[in-house]
């Protein structure tokens, strides 16, 4: 009796130790760890008790603190398609993760243009002329099939103060049943990494809709100097206390509850007239702590439970929110976004490379003073200029005057990709870059105005749905000058060299400013190197 009794209570205590050991989720099954770092490798047990990890002929061991985390550091690791498994051991405890492989591992985050799955590309276009680029992406999701190249998405999360420890989501790999939830724009940029390094590739997809770049931030980069810090007490802490005074469960299901019958009388008033209703149904008025609009509380939720998993980099692509919101100061929070997180990872060389925002809203038909859209697309020009290993894509020329998700994210992907082989991984490309801005002088009525990263040569080029930038022989367009009167006029301009363009035009004899495609949507803005990628927006001064 004594026995059966030992034997149950030993039962028993080995279920308790089992449901204690705990890996984070991006230790699952399928994952794909860096090669050439360091890889942590991290999860939870009784405080004190011995965890030992096993991969690839390493074994490592190391005690959980008194918080119950642990983690080791596997040695740097070759790129291998091997399917292996990662084995954590504790006392009589054994978890097994199966299938992973070790490549290259990014994170793709922003708002909806990276949020944005493979299958939303495939809905006919607004303007059907962009429906070519549908029907491709619907070929590329059937015959897609590639087991190196897996995603992972992290749940969305919003925490106001504290850092979440993990994250929900599984690994899965390209097939088709799987391809249509992966981040286009980063599907597109993975397959190109994968066609040139021939290494398995992991995306780690971190995106949210509709989302500042604010929410991004961490929060102690709002702590490192006196106008973030100012930005960061208002933002959060006093409009949180504001709302506080307002705001209860009881007083928001009140409010709800007024506004749904309100609601539901204008729609029975709609039916007895026979007319329609389209009128969107009154949501419950969330916890304004819980708002995704708030500083920080996206990095809280969705990137610190990622730190500090090894990865070589991040892609981004975000700014439509902040086009109506701070679109001046985009760079200062933009730049605190990408230190913060190398920060983070303690990874000074965490490559960042960003998508420009494409051109969006009717063209222009005459120079304009000022537009939230063109500020932000300038400032991420800027950023790219300041902040060190990062990259911009320039995508204007892509976008869709009808859809602020232009559905062409192949040109996205691989541009992107163009500044990670070359900045990243060293490959001599022709070019990585559009012709970016570099200085200008002033000679009479001219202005010369010199560029850097015109690979061959700059041109005139023209794009078309996926085809490649064709040259084209017509003048340069959505060049904008203006002189001591202020008035900014269309100018002429012309190629002169290998990398400078003159710009004049007969009215100005004292020019002191020039631009280029300043615009939400600078349609036909032609600008190109000879291998086809476009010039960023810039001006002078």
């Amino acid at each position: 009796m004594n026995k059966l009794l030992l034997a149950m209570l030993a039962f028993f205590c080995s279920l308790q130790l089992s449901a204690e050991i705990k890996l984070h989720q991006l230790f699952s099954d399928g994952a794909v760890f860096q090669r050439g770092q360091t890889v942590p490798v991290w999860g939870w047990a009784d405080a004190g008790t011995t965890v030992e990890v096993s991969f690839a002929g390493q074994t490592k061991s190391v005690k959980a603190d008194q918080s119950g985390k642990w983690m080791i550091k596997l040695d740097s690791l070759k790129a291998s398609e091997e399917s292996r498994k990662l084995t954590v051991k504790s006392g009589a405890e054994t978890l097994t993760v199966n299938d992973i492989l070790v490549g290259e591992v990014w994170i793709c985050s922003g708002q909806s243009n990276m949020d944005w799955r493979l299958t939303q590309l495939t809905k006919p276009a607004r303007d059907p002329f962009y429906n070519p680029i549908s029907e491709y992406v619907k070929k590329e999701i059937e015959t897609a099939n590639d087991p190196l190249l897996r995603q992972i998405e992290v749940k969305k999360e919003v925490s106001p103060d504290a850092e979440l420890k993990n994250i929900n989501g599984n690994w899965v790999p390209v097939a088709p049943a799987n391809s249509i939830n992966f981040t286009a724009t980063g599907y597109f940029f993975a397959r190109e990494l994968r066609k040139t390094l021939n290494v398995p590739v992991g995306l780690i997809k971190c995106a949210w809709g509709g989302t500042l770049v604010e929410p991004w931030v961490p929060m102690p980069k709002y702590q490192t100097n006196d106008e973030l810090k100012a930005f960061y007490a208002e933002e959060k802490v006093a409009k949180l206390e504001k709302a506080s005074k307002w705001w209860t469960p009881e007083k928001a299901k009140a409010m709800h509850q007024e506004k749904l019958a309100e609601w539901e009388t204008q729609k029975a008033q709609a039916k007895e007239k026979g007319k329609k209703f389209n009128k969107r149904k009154p949501r419950m008025i969330q916890d304004p702590a819980k708002s995704n609009r708030i500083p920080s509380t996206l990095y809280n939720g969705m990137i610190a439970p990622l730190v500090p998993y090894a990865v070589k980099g991040a892609i981004w692509y975000q700014g439509e929110s902040n086009a109506g919101y701070q679109n001046d100061k985009y760079q200062k929070h933009f730049s605190a976004l990408i230190e913060g997180w190398r920060t983070a990872w303690d990874q000074d060389r965490l490559d960042f490379y960003f998508c420009q925002l494409a051109q969006f809203r009717d063209p222009v038909t005459k120079p304009i003073d000022n537009d939230g859209w063109v500020n932000v697309i300038y400032q991420q020009f800027l950023t790219a200029l300041a902040v060190p290993n990062t990259g911009v894509a320039v995508l204007n020329d892509i976008g869709e005057a009808n859809d602020i998700h232009p559905h062409n994210k192949v040109d996205a992907g691989k541009r992107l990709s163009l500044w990670a082989l070359a900045k990243t991984y060293g490959k001599d490309l022709a070019a990585h870059s559009g012709p970016l801005y570099k200085s200008s002088k002033i000679e009479g009525s001219k202005v010369i105005i010199d560029f850097d990263s015109v690979g061959a040569g700059l041109m005139t080029g023209k794009k078309i749905l996926l085809d490649p930038v064709v040259e084209v022989q017509e003048e340069l367009k959505h060049f904008q000058i203006k002189g001591a009167d202020n008035v900014w006029k269309w100018a002429n301009a012309k190629i002169i060299s290998k990398n400078q363009v003159e710009v004049s035009h007969p009215e100005v004899s004292t020019p002191v400013e020039v631009r280029y495609a300043w615009a939400a949507n600078a349609k036909g803005a032609n600008l190109y190197n000879k291998e086809g990628i476009p010039a960023s927006v810039f001006k002078t001064k």
